[in-house]
């Protein structure tokens, strides 16, 4: 296994074969073959067998591997492509251009908006349930509220209904 320097998300600039000049992300790298993938480099048919009565047999276009060595990474400050240099900042081994420009900040601006995004969810799903859950506590409330008045109702009715019996005289009849 041989240490690589394209990284998954880098923008590279095919230097050989058929795509020569050609820009594109880095979609894959496998270190242990030093072969990678890039968008739109490299397109191959592969068929595909149908392996259920739903589905089609077809033939797809999809892209193939190659070398790490026939790409070198643009650099996205000055735009050209680099060579990769290594330097120490802040104690860490990163990836620099000739330029001086960073090119591992592409994947540290990545992690912060989706760092960012995580954040932003745990605080709308934190802020929803408690909504949820006093929601829900009215509607019991309102629930017992309206079973308990219902019941009241319905007692009041009974005693009405035993007291105008008894003012009429029909349960002195009936032996009640």
């Amino acid at each position: 296994m041989t240490k690589m320097n394209v990284k998954t998300g880098d923008t590279v600039v095919v230097l050989t074969g058929k795509d020569a000049g050609k820009q594109g992300k880095v979609l894959k790298v496998s270190p242990k073959d030093n072969r990678i993938v890039v968008e739109g480099v490299n397109i191959v048919s592969k068929t595909h067998k149908a392996r259920s009565a739903q589905d089609k047999s077809e033939i797809r276009k999809v892209e193939g591997t190659i070398d790490a060595s026939n790409v070198m990474i643009v650099c996205p400050k000055c735009g050209k492509a680099t060579r990769v240099h290594h330097a120490i900042v802040d104690g860490k081994k990163v990836r620099t251009c000739k330029c001086g420009a960073n090119l591992n900040e592409k994947a540290a601006k990545v992690e912060k908006k989706t760092a960012k995004k995580v954040e932003a969810k745990d605080e709308t799903v934190a802020e929803e349930k408690p909504v949820k859950k006093a929601a829900a506590k009215t509607t019991k409330t309102a629930s017992t509220k309206t079973t308990k008045t219902a019941e009241t109702k319905v007692k009041a009715t009974k005693t009405a209904t035993t007291k105008s019996k008894i003012a009429t005289g029909k349960s002195a009849q009936r032996g009640v």
